[in-house]
């Protein structure tokens, strides 16, 4: 039986080398990108739809790391599909470098943007650019259960920047009946105007016939820039959709709000004592109250998890047990999880003069 901590370090994405099985381009600017996974790694790799994976490289003595969803159904060998940024360090390199046969350090699954493939229903998935990514590894499983229905509405700019084109098509073909494909371009008129434009509050209230009756859906998936996703999570609760039916992961946050400033009296004291637990083993470090609890605590805890460091892949997720600390930002966890006491650690400031944060939780 594998252990309690064992199991939570694979959640936190153990890294293990991998071999890059194939690199498949699928526009100009992205691609998609299959690891080979070894027998005896099989149930480490093992992923749920909607999950990421973590890769790591060093660059110039830096450790580097950036999470890309897969975007593979569940049971096939990981991908994830890749769009280059402008001076991406990663995403160049993976878009332009990589080929067949080069190692990659890889972190084992996380996430928990995903579906249950054993219980049918209705699912609506609204995706933007790169969002498409985990929200193909979805629709795929999904459709996999007979008695469940998939609409997915995908927007882009052109029909040359649609990631995995071909691939949804076949998706498309397979269940005929049973899954409802809407793409819509902001820079490309089509045939039909309702479905040229971006994916912004006119055309999601525009697209509402499409969408069908919002009771009927059992499950809604959200994944793209900050506005898409703000916008349509509002528009899914102004219309009655209860919180626990709606799922969202951001790509990247493209205009965030400004950070949270608390107009309450400071806390006496510059630093704080900060107890860190993972894998089962405490350290405490005196940490400024001005410098994140990941960045101040990787001094001594260099194994503390973590991703893009920007609050959205909810990597170095962890609980505060006792003390307080302030979350500036956050775009990864769920109203519960705040309310239960987990913060984000790459945003989370120390507040209390104690405080203990609990990755094992």
């Amino acid at each position: 039986m594998t252990s309690t901590l064992s199991q939570k370090s694979r959640l936190r994405g153990e890294f293990h080398t991998l071999t890059v099985a194939d690199v498949t381009r699928l526009c100009e600017d992205a691609v998609a990108i299959t690891f080979d996974v070894p027998d005896h790694l099989a149930d480490a790799y093992a992923f749920r739809a909607g999950q990421s994976l973590t890769l790591r490289r060093m660059v110039d003595g830096r450790d580097e790391r950036r999470s890309y969803s897969i975007c593979a159904p569940e049971g096939a060998a990981p991908r994830i599909g890749v769009r280059e940024v402008p001076d991406g360090l990663f995403s160049t390199w993976l878009v332009r470098q990589v080929r067949p046969g080069d190692a990659i350090e890889v972190g084992t699954p996380t996430g928990t943007f995903c579906p249950d493939p054993t219980t049918s229903g209705h699912h609506v998935l609204i995706a933007a650019g790169s969002g498409i990514t985990p929200v193909l590894s979805i629709a795929a499983t999904v459709l996999r259960d007979p008695a469940s229905t998939v609409t997915l509405l995908y927007g882009n700019r052109r029909s040359d920047t649609v990631m995995f084109a071909d691939e949804l098509a076949d998706l498309k073909d397979r269940y005929l009946d049973r899954l409802e494909l809407v793409h819509v371009l902001s820079r490309e008129p089509r045939e039909a105007e309702l479905f040229t434009g971006r994916l912004d509050p006119a055309k999601l209230e525009a697209l509402r016939p499409v969408l069908g009756d919002f009771s009927g859906v059992d499950h809604w998936w959200l994944c793209g820039p900050f506005d898409m996703v703000t916008t349509a999570r509002e528009r899914l609760r102004d219309a009655g959709v209860s919180p626990e039916r709606i799922h969202w992961e951001l790509f990247f946050v493209d205009t965030p709000p400004a950070p949270v400033r608390h107009e309450d009296a400071p806390v006496a004291g510059l630093t704080s004592e900060v107890t860190v637990v993972l894998d089962g083993r405490s350290t405490t470090v005196t940490l400024p109250r001005d410098v994140s609890l990941l960045e101040g605590a990787q001094r001594v805890r260099p194994d503390l998890p973590f991703a893009c460091k920007g609050g959205v892949c909810g990597t170095c997720r962890a609980k505060v047990t006792d003390g307080k600390a302030d979350m500036r930002r956050n775009f990864a966890l769920e109203d519960h999880e705040v309310a239960e006491g987990f913060v984000l650690t790459c945003q989370s400031l120390p507040v209390s003069d104690t405080l203990v944060v609990d990755y094992d939780t």
